[in-house]
């Protein structure tokens, strides 16, 4: 007979804010020798660098103990909790989770940022703690408590897809023509979980679930499928890469590091299909509760982190961004390396609305906030700690941006704007009308990112937090050029390059 074992409070509210701390700096192991593999693989100059920024950039968080992604996720918690538990605790489940959340995010030694909003559909009010968790909670037998964390990046979730197909339709086909529009706001190369059957909520909960299990596909092409299951995760993982999307989709080879495939019984009407994408930023771990005290993670050896020597400045052109001219940028080519130093302003979703508003109204932005032949980050920074001038502060994607763009640049004097992932026909019709650019940083490098930027202040809207909008002083900060005056766009030419050179590999 299984002994009853006493789960203390304590214990779980410890265990969950120590790992959400550890995953916050911690790349999974697994995940960064396949990103290395992939990294020593690379044919294309843009791709390579990409993936080089963000190995060196893991290696500076774990060294460093500060976030991999200034986006540190909504947290995702899956519990499996024994029968013969017996908590001693005077809060619910969720209230300790909750609990052990708030202690992470807001620990004075790497204060994370804080990114849930309440009321989502209202007032959108931040809850300034990160609080509240997705928790997900089975009863199994035992008299242990096993929990898998992870914390999920904004710009991945937003890539997730759900589709209810026919019986008769192909999971293989569907997969395929979704992928391309997804973009790459995930920031690519990542895993997907994909989990077919069962209802609708069942499939997109298994595709999440998926996200957490180890990278192994490469074993698994070495001793061969044993199910229908494990046959499309080798048959997707070919012909994902074969798209030529690429890191951060400016064309490469490889676009996936593994694809996760779950499935469960379903109606025999329906076909339901989820897909879910992990992100360069990919942070999950476990630990099991047995009620001897908190499970603590253990530090991984950073042997396992490889050491890439990245000379950013080799043949890249250096850009003053205080005299940056309408002239001066018109000579910028798609894919060229650009080193920025000068000033520029900070902007995401809720300070461009706030612009908008007020040019709208008529009224004057507010002091500070001058976009006269100057460039926009779209960009929510981690706060600073100890003596850092900001926290990490990688680019969001650029895309939530294009309603605003036509805007931005009829309306400001705005000529630039540096972002992460495509632009879309609207955002991309402006840039060619007024004749500005579109740059972007890696996503999934925001530490390294962070140490290109010397000073920081907040110039408007502080009321709104990480979407506040700040003056970044930056020198030798490196971005791509990713859409030209002209609106020539490198993550159209540069997948369809890539496309095409491996389709040519492939059929001799």
């Amino acid at each position: 007979m299984v002994s009853k074992s006493v789960i203390k409070k304590e214990d779980l509210v410890a265990s969950v804010a120590d790992a959400l701390q550890f995953i916050s700096y911690y790349h999974p192991v697994d995940f960064i020798k396949a990103l290395h593999a992939a990294w020593e693989q690379e044919e294309s100059p843009a791709a390579k660098d990409a993936i080089a920024q963000i190995l060196i950039n893991s290696r500076m968080c774990a060294e460093g103990h500060r976030p991999i992604c200034q986006d540190t996720g909504i947290v995702n918690v899956f519990l499996k909790v024994g029968m013969d538990v017996h908590w001693d605790t005077d809060s619910d489940l969720d209230t300790m989770i909750n609990t052990g959340v708030r202690q992470a995010y807001l620990h004075p030694d790497n204060v994370l940022r804080a990114s849930i909003l309440a009321d989502p559909a209202g007032s959108r009010t931040n809850t300034r703690d990160n609080t509240p968790a997705v928790i997900h909670t089975e009863l199994v037998p035992g008299n242990t408590v096993e929990v898998q964390v992870a914390a999920k990046g904004g710009g991945s979730e937003a890539k997730s897809r759900f589709a209810m197909l026919n019986p008769s339709d192909s999971v293989i086909d569907w997969v395929l023509a979704t992928i391309p529009g997804m973009g790459a706001g995930w920031c690519p190369p990542g895993m997907l979980g994909i989990g077919i059957g069962g209802t609708a909520e069942k499939a997109m909960l298994m595709a999440k679930q998926l996200l957490m299990e180890p990278i192994d596909i490469q074993a698994l092409k070495v001793r061969g499928a044993a199910n229908k299951a494990e046959e499309l995760r080798l048959e997707l993982y070919e012909k994902i890469n074969a798209l030529g999307i690429g890191a951060q989709g400016m064309g490469g080879l490889t676009t996936v590091l593994d694809v996760k495939v779950r499935d469960y019984p379903a109606h025999a009407a329906n076909l339901p299909v989820a897909m879910i994408p992990n992100c360069a930023a990919t942070r999950h771990t476990h630990f099991i509760l047995n009620g001897t005290g908190p499970a603590l993670q253990q530090a991984p050896d950073l042997d396992d982190w490889p050491i890439i020597h990245w000379d950013g400045g080799s043949g890249a052109r250096r850009v003053d961004l205080d005299k940056a001219t309408p002239e001066e940028i018109a000579t910028w080519k798609p894919g060229e390396t650009l080193l920025l130093s000068g000033k520029l302003l900070t902007g995401r979703d809720a300070a461009h609305k706030r612009i908008a508003d007020l040019l709208q109204s008529g009224q004057r932005l507010p002091a500070g906030v001058d976009f006269k032949n100057r460039f926009i980050y779209y960009v929510g920074p981690v706060d600073a700690v100890r003596d850092e001038v900001v926290g990490p502060a990688g680019p969001t994607t650029a895309t939530r941006m294009d309603k605003y763009t036509e805007l931005m640049l009829e309306r400001t004097g705005l000529i630039g704007m540096v972002g992460k992932a495509e632009r879309g026909p609207a955002a991309i019709d402006a840039i060619r009308k007024h004749r500005a650019v579109y740059l972007i940083a890696i996503g999934g490098a925001a530490y390294l990112v962070s140490k290109a930027i010397t000073a920081a202040r907040v110039v408007a809207f502080p009321e709104l937090g990480m979407e506040a909008i700040h003056e970044f002083e930056v020198r030798d900060m490196p971005v791509t050029v990713a859409v030209d005056v002209n609106g020539v766009s490198v993550h159209k030419t540069g997948p369809a390059k890539w496309q095409e050179i491996i389709l040519r590999r492939r059929t001799g």
